[in-house]
């Protein structure tokens, strides 16, 4: 990880009452797009549970066959977008007419609000592609509003070493007093990418109503007395008087574990999705078809 944005060390925080595991998912083996093939971690079955996070998808291949294909142009409706690169090159273009190069540690935040089409294609056609697209819930009264998009470069995301040399990189919210590259009101996510040598902890004071989720992406780490492998989510446990999450990363590890913490405040409102439309009623997602279909999207 390298970063203009390197405070002296942080503190962590000590926790009292450190969130336990709900469940562990594996996630299911799926493509998308023209064919990229990808895991989808967060599924619809799990968007209630994890609201207001909709969906996580992770990919991750050294075959060109795999992702070569892209994302061609598609539409969005009523909610975010928050694409994160690990490595590889993505060209995203869209109706509103913003356009912008995903490269490796960077990261693409869209908000799709009353619609639009856009397609993210590589900029590669050997060498590895990895990363992971997340799909934030918009509150009801703004899925209706004007897109946005920002391309958020490596060297603007903020990051921190913790104790016994754990790198975070704050992608959104605060962590351990450091502001992420973005800030949302009504959602007031929190996206870490944590990178923990053997042998080392790492602790986040989370609000106790705010769902969470751990997805490991190299090596494992454990939380309490649990072990998560590499490639599954641990969905934290929601408890009233809960005040964070403590990661271990095993002294057995080869190499330093890497996860995503990623929580957020639930919208609690209901959720109406058909493909990429995702609004709170049938009613509205049947006119989101129409205006699609009618070429009201771009």
């Amino acid at each position: 990880m390298t970063s203009a944005h390197h405070p002296s060390h942080v503190t962590l925080p000590a926790l009292a009452r450190p969130r336990g595991i709900d469940r562990i998912v594996a996630g299911v083996s799926t493509s998308d797009g023209d064919g990229v093939k990808l895991t989808r971690v967060l599924q619809q079955t799990l968007q209630q549970r994890l609201d207001p996070f909709l969906m996580l998808d992770a990919f991750g291949s050294d075959n060109p066959g795999d992702y070569i294909g892209g994302f061609p142009n598609h539409p969005h409706r009523g909610f975010e977008t928050v694409t994160y690169m690990i490595a590889g090159r993505m060209r995203h273009r869209d109706s509103a007419g913003h356009e912008g190069l995903l490269e490796n540690g960077g990261v693409q935040w869209m908000t799709a609000g009353r619609g639009l089409v856009h397609s993210e294609l590589p900029e590669q056609d050997h060498g590895r592609m990895e990363g992971f697209q997340l799909w934030l819930n918009l509150p009801a009264k703004d899925k209706m509003r004007e897109p946005w998009y920002r391309d958020i470069q490596s060297a603007e995301i903020p990051e921190y070493i913790g104790e016994s040399g754990v790198q975070v990189r704050v992608i959104a919210g605060i962590s351990n007093g450091v502001q992420g590259a973005v800030q949302r009101e009504h959602t007031e996510p929190l996206y870490l990418d944590i990178q923990l040598p053997p042998g080392s902890e790492f602790a986040e004071a989370l609000p106790p109503q705010h769902n969470a989720l751990i997805y490991v992406f190299r090596e494992s780490i454990f939380i309490g007395s649990s072990e998560v492998p590499t490639k599954r989510m641990a969905i934290l446990a929601n408890e009233a008087d809960s005040d964070g999450v403590r990661l271990r990363a095993p002294r057995t590890n080869h190499s330093p574990a890497r996860v995503l913490l990623i929580a957020g405040k639930p919208l609690r409102e209901p959720i109406a999705q058909y493909g990429p439309f995702v609004m709170n009623t049938r009613d509205q997602v049947v006119q989101a078809v129409h205006d699609f279909q009618s070429g009201k999207l771009g």
